[in-house]
Order: C-alpha cells, then sequence, then structure tokens
C-alpha cells in the first residue's frame, strides 16, 4: 500500500475529539453545566499543545509535512510513530508528521504513552521510572548535550578561532533537561567540577503531571504557597541564601539569582569575544542561530544584523561552551523551579571559565 503525502485538509485524532464532543455535547444553561469532557477538551485547546496556529506546529507548512527528525514532537502522527502505535519499531520515526497536528488526546492517551516509562538523553544516559512524566520528558529533553560540545572543540586551543566551529543549540522548552541535571549532562560540564543531579522535590510534586495540569500546562502554584510561605509568587522563594549572582541582594528569590547572574555571562561573552578573539558577538533569542556578528559594535543585534547570513563564525571552544550554557538557560524559563542549583552552577561556571581570559571580577560571585 503506497502511503499519500499528509495534506493540510488533515484532521488529527485529537482535533476530530474535539470536535466530536463539541458537537455531541447538548447545549447546556451555563458554562458551569458543561461535561467533565467538554472542560477538558476546551481547557486542551486553549493551552499550548493545541494552540494550531503555533509555530511549533506550522512552521513546516509550506513543505507539506514535518521532517522525521522534528515529527515525534511536532506532530501527533509523529509522537504516536515514536510510540509504535502504528506497529513500527518503538523510540523512532519512519514517516513524516503531519502538519497542523498539534499534541492532543491521542498523544497521551493509548496504551503505549502509559505503558512509557523510561527516556533516553541526548546525552545517551537513559532515565527509567518516570511514570506520568515519560510522555512530558520525550519532548522537553532538548536535542543536545554536553558531550557534543566535548566533542565539537575536540583538542583546539580554548581561545582559538576555529572555522571547524559552529554554534550548538540545545533546543527549546527543556524542562526535563533542567530537572535531572548531572544524571544527564545537557549542560556543559567543565572539568573537575560537579554538578547537581535530578532536581528532588517534595514527593507529592515531584513530576511534570504533579506541578502541571497535563491539559492547560497551567502550574498549580497555590500548591506551591502551602509550605513556601510569606511569598507573593513562585519567584520570590529561595531555599539558599548565598548571593549567587554579586548583586549583594540575597532578598530575591533563586529566580532573580539566576536572571541577573545570567546577564553577567551574557556581558561576559560579549567582553570576551571584543577583547580576545576581536570578533564582537550579540544575542537575538527570537532569531535563528541566535548568536550574530555585532558588525555594529554597539552591543545590540538589530533586525538587520540578526539573519542568517550575519550568523557568528569566529568560535572558539571556551566562547562556544559559555554560549551553550548561556543557551541551556535561556531556553528553560522555568528552571529556577525545576532545578536551580543546576543552572546556577553552569553559569558560575561559564562566567569563571571566561574570567581565565578576560578581567571578570568574580569576588562576590558564589556557587551553589
Amino acid at each position: 500500500m503506497t502511503l499519500r503525502k499528509p495534506t493540510r485538509c488533515f484532521i488529527s485524532l485529537a482535533r476530530l475529539l474535539a470536535l466530536t464532543v463539541l458537537l455531541f455535547t447538548p447545549v447546556s444553561a451555563g458554562a458551569n453545566d458543561a461535561s467533565p469532557i467538554t472542560k477538558l477538551v476546551e481547557a486542551w485547546l486553549a493551552s499550548p499543545h493545541g494552540d494550531y496556529h503555533s509555530l511549533s506546529f506550522t512552521y513546516w507548512n509550506k513543505e507539506g509535512e514535518v521532517p522525521t527528525n522534528c515529527a515525534t514532537c511536532h506532530s501527533e502522527t509523529g509522537f504516536l510513530d515514536y510510540l509504535g502505535v502504528d506497529g513500527s519499531a518503538k523510540g523512532s520515526v519512519e514517516q513524516p508528521g503531519v502538519i497542523n497536528s498539534p499534541v492532543g488526546c491521542a498523544t497521551c492517551h493509548t496504551t503505549e504513552a502509559n505503558a512509557l516509562d523510561s527516556v533516553r538523553f541526548p546525552s545517551g544516559v537513559e532515565v527509567g521510572e518516570l511514570g506520568g512524566s515519560a510522555t512530558c520528558t520525550v519532548c522537553h529533553q532538548g536535542r543536545q548535550s554536553g558531550a557534543a560540545l566535548t566533542k565539537a572543540v575536540g583538542t583546539i586551543d580554548e581561545d582559538a578561532i576555529s572555522a571547524d566551529l559552529a554554534f550548538i543549540n540545545i533546543h527549546y522548552a527543556v524542562a526535563a533537561a533542567t530537572m535531572h541535571g548531572a544524571d544527564t549532562a545537557s549542560g556543559y560540564h567543565y572539568p573537575g567540577k560537579t554538578y547537581a543531579g535530578r532536581f528532588q522535590h517534595v514527593p507529592s510534586n515531584n513530576s511534570c503531571v504533579a506541578c502541571h495540569d497535563p491539559h492547560t500546562t497551567k502550574v498549580a502554584e497555590d500548591s506551591c504557597m502551602t509550605c513556601h510561605r510569606g511569598v507573593d509568587n513562585i519567584r520570590d522563594i529561595r531555599m539558599r541564601h548565598s548571593d549567587f549572582d554579586g548583586d549583594g541582594n540575597i532578598q530575591e528569590g533563586v529566580h532573580g539569582e539566576i536572571t541577573t547572574l545570567h546577564e553577567r555571562l551574557y556581558a561576559a561573552i560579549q567582553a570576551y569575544s571584543d577583547a580576545v578573539l576581536d570578533a564582537p558577538i550579540g544575542y537575538n533569542k527570537g532569531r535563528h542561530p541566535y548568536f550574530f556578528a555585532d558588525t555594529d559594535g554597539d552591543g545590540a543585534i538589530s533586525d538587520d544584523e540578526a539573519v542568517r547570513d550575519n550568523a557568528y563564525k569566529a568560535w572558539s571552544p571556551r566562547l562556544l561552551k559559555a554560549a551553550y550554557n548561556y543557551q541551556v538557560v535561556a531556553k528553560d524559563p522555568a528552571g529556577y523551579v525545576h532545578n536551580p542549583a543546576y543552572l546556577l552552577q553552569l553559569l558560575h561556571d561559564s562566567l569563571e571559565s571566561l574570567a581565565a581570559a578576560v578581567e571578570i571580577d568574580m569576588a562576590d560571585v558564589s556557587r551553589p
């Protein structure tokens, strides 16, 4: 049998279920009278996973299909292929994914998805006993690891510009990579340093689905406040009292410590590229490949500079490692919850490495 090429008119299993529920559920007098299934579908449709207009599911519309190496997480059909629901091998994708097919009901509510309990990370490490977090972990682990940096830089001198080097991007929404920390080595680990492993929260809030509503993906922040008293929001929470970012403020939440240290690392990256490599660099969070040549030397990347032809090319091993870790932190905005110690360690060590080549004040910075 010849498989037809997917087209835009395809209706995913999730969308078909949503339409069926909405069409055949009796109209009630008020929203509060809606059936439980209707409420779940409506919650899902309003979530990032159900957003048919998101670039996550529409980026490949012009091509008419989602490439096999992207389909697992950017198409429901690709995820079902990965699980082996279609009879194919588990853990791989054999067919391009269908466009406009977001993460839906059938993505997680299958026998194969319920049976999934272990996931292999880009580092090659397989983590088991994931339970209900396994399906989440498949798509929130990133696509690179520190091992990719080690392999890329090889024996190149730390401060030598090499045409063989290019920016390595961990990918997006890497919550599972952050959460498992050193256990899966998703960040670049500097030799001689130790790093925090899997972040262990209290048992009742120690998994993806324990903290995030599985349909809306929203965080149940009220449950956080049950234990973390005296704060207005979760960004104000901190369990360690050292001044990690060196700004003299130990009253702010750990989110503030990570944010300031992240900013300091970026400033150091720019200082190093200018002083040591004589090739100014800049970052644009919304444009791939994110790091560009700062052609006018103003410290910012304009829209004209944030183009692929101006991608930064003057990479040295020291700069590449620091930039990779900068991106690891940038691509998990909630990392301060998922594993704050691990992110602080990556930032600190990257800053310390750059300080060996360019003048950076590390006197007030501490490492967890």
